[in-house]
């Protein structure tokens, strides 16, 4: 056995313990007669019950004042968990976004080593929530650790007001500010930071004074913002935020289509995609001509499992040197890494190191204990008997010995802890890096080593990464790593420091989006980005809405098209690197099954969708005959070339790919907003969650950008939107574009010194021509001179129809998708009326 009985059993035992207290308000509810519990995932070690178990942890309340108590033991970490009126699920809470985390209703707390007794919270409820941080980049940082002290310490359940040494400050994502997230009391009170031994000696305006000597203030209350980061000891502005001094590389300049071989493309009649499909394809991608916008524009590929497998999804695979049959040999793999390099196309392959399959020949031979391979795997002579993170079974029976297998019995783990395993896996990688694929994403690399029970995010699991970020830069240190670990973002955070990744998948940003999206709420994303910032090195995340092992973004969003619009906009102006599910850009459904989800690609109505002229290896999505990209493409306004518009917005400005995230404040419950700053130009999000139009009054208070006055423009369609005064801090206050944002829907807005619009008003636009008129497949519309200028249709009922560009006085419109009728299109203040058969 590798580690003690009692180690499998009660792990906690041998780690520090941290004591913290929890409590809840019930007076404003009816208890339930089985009383009040908690569940999280900090019961299992604390002794109390299985993690997620609803009945497990009663909570008490001995005095009988409504506010009921448990306290525990942990270890430090962070941890998530919630509140449960009576003893199952169901019964349980699902607090405000404001003080909930991710994609969960779930409460989260961040545990170091000094005991908690927590402030009540109302069941279903928040109070305060606050961030305390201070920027040392003009200090040398004491190796005793940065703290903050004040008379907010008794509420925040820290122990005794002004104790030093207490609240401890960290700087998680290395940007030299350190800070702490606290749960509060509405209230006004006092605070100052603590460089080791050494108090700040503030002065200036930004400073109070009390019996404890200058102190900052602090208000906290509903909607209030967080205090401004400044220099330590000074009331100097130091918000990293503000900074555009990080580092960049080439996947943050790029767009990623996560793409399943097996269903994007058949092209020898199998109905199996495979790599040659891929490349007859690639125009659809991006067909490699700037000029073009007919194609989706995206820079970078992640092939889903593509190495020699005996199951569908490849993620058991039998041969890490060879590609799937299926999909090809090696030279096809070859000619679609060479086609797609042509287009600027980077490309990156899923690499599955945690296991194998069982058919193996690693394995196969590790059972019979032969050719010395026996230790390639785990193995134990009796049943551990613990199970999985989900409950399942994690020890296989085979030959009299149990193997690990933490996903089943068919994925046997690999002993990273047999040198000849790490030395064979950094061997496949530097195979495949000579090839000349420019990455991999790595699957499921929070279980790569065990410790006991401990099944994720070990010591040795990191060292592991650790050591192979260092082989794949000795091979190329433009190789791009991002990792799978489906978890909160506390807990994803450790895999890109020290070099471990280069980024991670953002799943707690992910649900986010949706939720917020779906409940016309912005908090989620605004409190989720708050995270992300302390979190992670500048724009070094990924970004998504769905992947291979979700329901698809569709079904998520309930059909709403509208909605999926929204999705796009955010995450494609989001910072982070964003990478698109194939079939997204469609709307393409699916649910449940892993194969649901994973269907084929629809590219016509027609037979097979357009997939093969075969029976495909599965059947279609329900909307292949109307969400296909051949329907789609031929509609101005459809969901595929809203992708097409806004990946092509994101790859011409800077701002969206490198700049960082700024809070835009407005009153509008419904909307959410932020800008994008990169040297001197800036790009503003606002987009309505609500479906009702309105027009939102916005504020930024400050960023790097300089004083004067702005043209802001709405990129998506080049309209002209007003201008802007920008103030000596970088920010403005209070601005209200032209027009009414409609419900549903967003700006992009591009903030520039010059305008870039040249808007045509008033008696210059006479003189429209559109033909034919009428007109059954297209209109061509003109306008005197050489104009620069929007155009938009909106049809008898005042809906708009369509938004674009009038360029050098000419465009033309497709027409035979619009249902026959009266439409009125619009060039500046000239109209004129367009009959369509």
């Amino acid at each position: 056995m590798r580690l003690a009985l009692l180690l499998l059993l009660f792990p906690f035992l041998l780690q520090a313990q941290t004591t913290v207290t929890f409590r809840v308000d019930m007076t404003a509810e009816t208890v339930s007669g089985a009383g009040v519990h908690i569940a999280g995932n900090f019961q299992a070690v604390a002794g109390v019950g299985a993690n997620w178990n609803p009945a497990a942890t009663a909570m008490s309340d001995a005095d009988n004042d409504g506010i009921y108590t448990l306290t525990v033991s942990v270890p430090p970490g962070t941890y998530e968990y919630k509140y449960i009126n009576g003893n199952a699920w169901g019964q349980d809470e699902n607090p405000p976004a404001a003080c909930a985390v991710g994609n969960t209703n779930n409460r989260t707390l961040t545990v170091a080593d000094t005991d908690l007794d927590l402030a009540p919270v109302p069941f279903n409820g928040c109070i305060g929530s606050v961030r305390l941080a201070v920027n040392l980049r003009n200090e040398t940082v004491s190796p005793e650790g940065v703290y903050v002290v004040g008379d907010f310490q008794e509420a925040a359940g820290y122990g005794a007001n002004w104790t030093v040494g207490s609240v401890a400050l960290t700087d998680v994502n290395a940007d030299q500010t350190y800070e702490v997230r606290l749960q509060l009391p509405p209230g006004e009170y006092h605070y100052y930071f603590v460089n080791g031994a050494t108090g700040e000696q503030l002065a200036g305006p930004c400073a109070v004074t009390s019996n404890n000597g200058p102190v900052r203030p602090l208000t906290v209350a509903g909607g209030v913002p967080d205090p401004p980061v400044h220099c330590f000891g000074t009331c100097t502005p130091c918000d990293p935020s503000l900074s555009t001094d990080f580092d960049t590389y080439w996947w943050n300049d790029a767009v990623f289509y996560e793409l399943f071989v097996r269903s994007f493309y058949d092209s020898d009649g199998d109905g199996i995609g495979d790599f040659q499909g891929i490349i007859e394809r690639l125009d659809y991608l991006n067909d490699g001509d700037p000029t073009t916008d007919d194609d989706l524009g995206i820079t970078a590929l992640w092939l889903m499992p593509m190495l020699e497998s005996p199951s569908y999804h490849g993620y058991d695979v039998t041969d890490y040197y060879a590609t799937e049959p299926d999909y090809g040999n090696m030279d096809d793999f070859e000619a679609l890494l060479d086609a797609a390099h042509e287009r600027g196309i980077r490309v990156i392959i899923d690499l599955v190191l945690n296991h194998t399959s069982s058919q193996h020949p690693w394995f196969t031979q590790s059972k019979t204990g032969t050719n010395g391979y026996r230790d390639w795997y785990v193995w134990e002579d009796t049943n551990p008997n613990f199970n999985g993170p989900w409950g399942q079974p994690v020890w296989h029976f085979s030959g009299g010995d149990y193997y690990y297998g933490l996903f089943w019995g068919g994925m046997p783990d690999l002993n990273y802890e047999h040198p000849p395993v790490r030395e064979e896996l950094f061997n496949v990688a530097d195979f495949w890096l000579d090839k000349g694929v420019d990455g991999f994403r790595l699957d499921a690399i929070k279980y790569l080593i065990e410790d006991g029970s401990t099944l994720e995010n070990t010591a040795a699991t990191f060292a592991l990464l650790e050591e192979f970020d260092s082989v794949y830069t000795a091979a190329n240190a433009d190789v791009f790593i991002v990792g799978e670990v489906w978890s909160n973002t506390a807990s994803v955070v450790p895999y890109v420091q020290n070099d471990r990744m280069d980024t991670c998948f953002e799943f707690d940003l992910a649900g986010a989006m949706l939720n917020a999206i779906n409940n016309a709420q912005p908090a989620a994303v605004e409190q989720q980005m708050q995270t992300v910032l302390a979190a992670y090195p500048a724009l070094q995340y990924s970004t998504f809405l769905t992947n291979h092992d979700m329901d698809r973004l569709a079904d998520r969003l309930g059909g709403n098209v509208a909605k999926q619009r929204l999705a796009a906009a955010l995450y494609l102006t989001l910072p982070g690197v964003p990478f698109l599910y194939y079939g997204e850009e469609l709307g393409m459904t699916g649910t449940g099954a892993h194969e649901n989800i994973r269907r084929p690609m629809q590219w016509t109505g027609g037979t097979n969708a357009g997939f093969s002229n075969a029976s495909p290896w599965i059947g279609l999505g329900g909307n292949a005959t109307t969400n296909n990209v051949a329907t789609l493409q031929s509609d101005p306004n459809s969901l595929l070339r809203h992708y097409q518009r806004l990946i092509r917005i994101r790859q011409a400005q800077p701002a969206l790919r490198r700049g960082n995230y700024l809070p835009v404040t407005t009153a509008a419950d419904e909307v959410l907003s932020y800008a994008r700053v990169y040297e001197e130009e800036a790009v503003l999000t606002v987009a309505n969650l609500g479906t009702q139009s309105l027009a939102p009054s916005l504020s930024l208070p400050a960023s790097t950008l300089a004083a004067g006055s702005y043209f802001v423009t709405n990129l998506y369609d080049n309209t002209a939107m007003g201008t802007l005064t920008i103030d000596a801090d970088g920010g403005f206050a209070d601005w209200t574009a032209s027009s009414a944002l409609g419900g549903r829907d967003s700006w992009i807005l591009s903030l520039t010194t010059e305008n870039p619009v040249s808007v045509v008003e008033g008696p210059q636009a006479t003189g429209l021509v559109l033909a034919p008129n009428p007109a059954s497949t297209t209109v061509r519309i003109s306008a005197p001179g050489a104009l620069t200028t929007s155009v938009r249709v909106f049809g008898a009922d005042g809906r708009l129809v369509h938004s674009g560009l009038l360029r050098e006085g000419t465009a033309v419109l497709a027409t035979e998708m619009w249902p026959a009728g009266v439409y009125f299109v619009a060039v500046g203040a000239a109209v004129e009326r367009l009959v369509v058969l």
